[in-house]
């Protein structure tokens, strides 16, 4: 990945890649939340089964990655596979002190 992704956003990628729902819970901060289009996970517990059943649960993969809107919000391009949703996305990111305060999945 380039330069333009935050430690906190490399991490939950690469969790994601190695298929460690450990990891990716551990990207966030202690209050921070998933939005998976309006539906929101707050903290690690939902955040947690939000991804055993719509993410890692899933064997959700990334590929074609991109940076799409740099900065703070961060927003990549990606193409979702898996067993569960299929198709491209984008995910926006806000870090606050090296740690993911959300992840936002739109279209």
């Amino acid at each position: 990945m380039s330069q333009e992704i935050p430690a906190a956003v490399q991490r939950a990628l690469d969790a994601i890649d190695a298929q460690d729902n450990d990891a990716f819970v551990a990207a966030f901060a202690a209050d921070g939340y998933v939005d998976d289009w309006g539906r929101q996970f707050r903290g690690h517990d939902q955040i947690r089964s939000w991804s055993d059943n719509e993410l890692i649960g899933k064997r959700a993969t990334f590929t074609g990655t991109e940076v799409s809107t740099p900065g703070n919000p961060v927003t990549i391009l990606t193409q979702v596979g898996g067993d569960g949703f299929n198709g491209p996305s984008h995910f926006t990111f806000d870090v606050q002190d090296d740690a993911l305060a959300s992840m936002t999945i739109t279209a």
